[in-house]
């Protein structure tokens, strides 16, 4: 359970620092589009499945680099000015 909640940690570490979520999604997407356009002797039906998770995980990494980090709670009475 530990190594878990150690690898959901270092996730979020990358996630929080934009190149380093850029740089990660950036090589995620360039090796998924080697496995879906490149025909690989050793591909099954298991490495169709990782390509589209490791392209989903690139792609969202790459979202989370370019839109940064959101506040968690927005005060609806800043928004008219404070006052």
């Amino acid at each position: 359970m530990s190594g878990l909640r150690r690898a959901r940690g270092l996730l979020l570490r990358v996630v929080f620092a934009r190149r380093a979520a850029a740089a990660l999604g950036g090589i995620l997407i360039a090796v998924f589009m080697a496995l879906r356009f490149l025909d690989f002797a050793w591909e099954s039906w298991l490495t169709d499945g990782v390509a589209l998770v490791l392209g989903a995980l690139g792609a969202a990494l790459l979202l989370a680099a370019a839109t940064g980090r959101r506040p968690d709670w927005i005060d609806p009475d800043a928004e008219d000015g404070g006052g």
